[in-house]
């Protein structure tokens, strides 16, 4: 019997003649309706002509989640008097429950997508709802623009509502006419938002430390956990506590522990009997319950009995390190649309109230919606299913968000590695049969390569344990964890098994496998890890740890039996941006004939030569990625223009120190830089900077000759700098005219200029410059005059000898005449004769 007394109480029943209309109409609709109107579970009905006076169809109902999927279906059956599997039934991956009467069939999107690939036209389906669009999951996305085209290419008759809970609306309608033009797809709102909620803002106290990665301040945990208590001794009813993950569920079960209630943890793990105990609402007892649930509890499930929503304020995204292959979770503040959908969990069934883990000041910071997941996520099965969709670029695919172009070249490249698409980008065969079997393209390849190498039977298994990662008290050993999955009795292990079957009957079907008999299961896990992600096999360090062939350093836990292991494959980790290495959560053992194997394209030979420990060092390398696995000297037959670039990298780290610099040589780049700070032109500029930039202009022929540090040492500075005067302008000629190495004083001695202090600098004794008034000039700088006495120690410095002579000369001559009585002093320098000897000498000659 129909419950049209439960039915008649859901807001969105007003909107259905006009969604109906939309559909018969324009063939497309957007329904808006707020969380708690019933549009997961009447709208389908409606839909299929189970209620109300509609036409019959099939109705196909995509969820985000295989929990809300089993829960949608339940509901729409218990709603309609019957059992699942019959007018509504459900498929996820792994289980079906539906007949020849089903009328409404829920399923996953990700099932859907297998679906569309199999049989674009969706034979037998009339209308497809897609659910929870604003959610903005990457299945989502790629379903509905699969529907676009199909609609404009297949099956124009074929109805397609997407369903969003938040006031993006416009944006979808946009969409799904985007490829037939006629306007935007009709948006049908429904009013009514439950019963309303309260907001109470409970920010925690000053100094907690912003999340990052999956780490959460316990402090933060200690707060959220007092505000349920604090909920549960102000209002009636039950709490429903949103935190970001399973481990802050457990931790704040913990801190609740001795409350009077029933505390359940939500999440898309829990087992079955959970699942159902919280979604059946209180038990006969009527006890109060807490459910501490990750954001699955968000959209399209009812929890029934709650009153009260205690939101911690932070939601869980995928991260993606496609340089290196490395997947992770960030933790984020709870967009605005989000917190909206949290909060109307409270007033489901009555007025209620929600108590925000943040301050009233920190709402406009948020985003108003969650980051699209198509921009930040893994894009490999988006891109093979482009692929084989026959739009490889997706470029002409009805996208609300383009993906970023990097991180689809980096998931197309990992396609081409494991033959999933050709040079061109189009799937191949091999792409096709992965696409299939529902899983991520490199689990795919390693349950393809893995069931010829080691038999279907045992590569469904372990790809059963990469595809839904293990509890964590598995261990970080795959192969324990195998083990422990086969012994084990718990929720994890029921739906590890259904997924083998369901593998082994794909792999079975797909490759002609041996048995893999001969091999143990410790091998056999690391094969398969190491064919999924061949960029993770990673070699133990000398200093510790292991280096992936991707580049990544990988750190296992303390106390880890892995950590003495020559190789790993690793299966799990996660690198965060404050993180140097990455935390291997799952790994297996293995040897170096897998690691080649697995990873053999990224297997390679280079001759290496480079400037090492202040010489060059050439060596032959085999690579593996970032792995050296082999090291030969090469000695004298390295590649001659290698060994250049070496010596050159030498010359950029060291200098050109490196080079023989006689006295001449340093004199000469000291006249150079003179010159190019006097008169610029083409005189070349001769600071260490510019040599180094320039030293395969002036270091030639000599630096291709070198082939080690001794044989820069041998190179003539002075010779080599001479190459890079202004030879075609002529003005290398006049060098010495310009800037003298030497300058011929009144005496008649040609005395050394010095040009290192940036400017000519003479040092000369004071009684070889009598008679001379006017300071010499080099290239129209005056020289600094640096007058010695008769032992050449200085007595005074001048730039102008007249003003010298007229007003210094008589002060040093006071002081000097007495200590070297043998020596001229006249009153009068400027008239008297310059002399290098002492007075008695003069006297002779004269």
């Amino acid at each position: 019997m129909i419950r049209n007394d439960v039915l008649d109480l859901l807001p969105v029943r007003h909107a259905v003649p006009e969604l109906l209309a939309a559909l018969e109409g324009r063939g497309t609709a957007v329904l808006h309706a707020p969380p708690g109107t019933g549009k997961t579970t009447l709208v389908p009905l409606a839909l299929a002509g189970l209620i109300g006076d509609g036409p019959e169809r099939r109705v196909l109902v995509a969820e985000p989640r295989r929990m809300a999927v089993r829960a949608a279906a339940g509901r729409m059956a218990w709603l309609l008097g019957e059992d699942v599997g019959g007018t509504v039934g459900f498929a996820v991956r792994g289980e079906r429950r539906a007949g020849p009467a089903t009328r409404v069939e829920v399923v996953t999107t990700g099932l859907l997508l297998q679906r569309l690939q199999r049989d674009p036209e969706l034979a037998g389906v009339d209308v497809v709802l897609l659910d929870e669009c604003h959610e903005r999951h990457l299945d989502a996305d790629t379903a509905l623009a699969f529907l676009v085209d199909v609609r404009a290419a297949l099956r124009p008759e074929l109805g397609v509502v997407a369903a969003s809970a938040t006031s993006d609306a416009e944006a979808w309608a946009r969409l799904l006419t985007s490829q037939e033009g006629g306007g935007p797809a009709p948006v049908v709102r429904s009013e009514g938002e439950g019963h309303g909620f309260a907001v109470v803002h409970a920010p925690p106290p000053t100094g907690i430390r912003p999340a990052h990665g999956t780490w959460v301040d316990p402090a933060l945990l200690r707060h959220v956990a007092a505000t349920v208590r604090r909920a549960l001794a102000r209002h009636e009813g039950d709490v429903l506590c949103f935190l970001p993950g399973t481990g802050e569920i457990a931790r704040t079960a913990g801190l609740l522990d001795g409350v009077d209630a029933e505390v359940l943890q939500l999440h898309g793990r829990a087992p079955a009997a959970v699942q159902d105990a919280v979604l059946r609402g209180a038990g006969p007892g009527g006890r109060r319950r807490v459910v501490l649930s990750t954001s699955v509890a968000e959209s399209s499930l009812t929890v029934p009995g709650v009153r009260v929503v205690v939101d911690a304020g932070l939601a869980r995204e995928p991260r993606m390190d496609h340089a290196r292959g490395l997947g992770s979770l960030a933790t984020v503040p709870v967009s605005a649309a989000a917190a909206t959908q949290r909060a109307g969990r409270s007033g489901r069934e009555a007025q209620g109230t929600v108590y925000r883990c943040w301050s009233a000041a920190e709402e406009s910071g948020r985003a108003r919606f969650p980051a699209p997941e198509i921009r930040i996520a893994d894009l490999a099965g988006f891109a093979l299913r482009a692929a084989c969709w026959g739009d490889p670029t997706a470029e002409g695919l009805a996208l609300l968000d383009a993906p970023p172009a990097g991180a689809l070249a980096a998931a197309r490249s990992v396609l081409a590695a494991i033959g999933a698409v050709d040079a061109s980008g189009k799937a191949t065969g091999r792409g096709v049969r992965m696409a299939r079997l529902g899983v991520h393209p490199r689990l795919g390849r390693a349950l393809l390569d893995g069931a010829a190498e080691v038999g279907a039977r045992r590569a469904a298994e372990v790809v059963a344990l990469l595809s839904e990662e293990p509890p964590r008290e598995y261990g970080d050993d795959l192969a324990a964890a195998w083990r422990e999955a086969r012994r084990g009795g718990d929720a994890y292990g029921a739906r590890w098994r259904a997924e083998v079957r369901r593998l082994e009957r794909a792999a079975a079907s797909e490759a002609e496998g041996g048995t893999g008999e001969g091999a143990g299961e410790d091998a056999v896990a690391g094969v398969v890890t190491a064919l999924a992600f061949p960029e993770r096999v990673a070699r133990a360090r000398e200093r510790g740890g292991h280096l992936m062939v991707s580049g990544s350093g990988a750190r296992l836990a303390e106390g880890s039996g892995l950590r003495s292991a020559p190789w790993l494959a690793v299966a799990v980790a996660d690198r965060t941006a404050r993180d140097a290495t990455a935390r291997v959560r799952l790994a297996a053992v293995v040897d170096e004939a897998v690691a080649r194997r697995a990873a053999g394209h990224l297997l390679r030979e280079d001759e290496e030569v480079r400037w090492e420990d202040g010489d060059v060092v050439a060596r032959s390398v085999e690579r593996l990625g970032a792995v050296e696995l082999t090291v030969r000297p090469l000695g004298t037959g390295a590649d001659p223009a290698l060994v250049r670039e070496a010596l050159l990298d030498g010359l950029r780290r060291e200098g050109t120190g490196l080079l023989r610099w006689r006295r001449e040589a340093v004199e000469l780049r000291e006249r150079l830089a003179f010159l190019r700070g006097a008169v610029g032109g083409a005189w070349p500029d001769v600071a260490e900077e510019a040599l180094v930039e320039r030293a395969e202009e002036w270091l030639e022929p000599e630096l291709s000759r070198a082939a080690r540090r001794a044989d820069l040492g041998r190179i003539d500075a002075g010779e080599a700098l001479r190459r890079l005067l202004p030879w075609a302008s002529g003005e290398a000629g006049r060098l010495d005219e310009l800037a003298p190495e030497r300058i011929e004083v009144p005496s008649g001695s040609r005395i050394r200029v010095a040009y290192g202090e940036g400017r000519p600098v003479l040092a000369v004794k004071l009684q070889e410059m009598f008679g001379l008034a006017e300071t010499p000039r080099v290239a129209g700088v005056p020289v600094l005059v640096h007058l010695l006495s008769p032992a050449g120690r200085p007595a005074a410095v001048t730039a102008d000898l007249a003003s010298f002579w007229r007003d210094g000369y008589r002060a040093v001559r006071a002081e000097l005449r007495g200590r070297y009585p043998r020596h001229p002093w006249p009153e009068d320098p400027s008239a008297a004769v310059a002399t290098r000897h002492t007075s008695a000498r003069l006297r002779r000659e004269g």
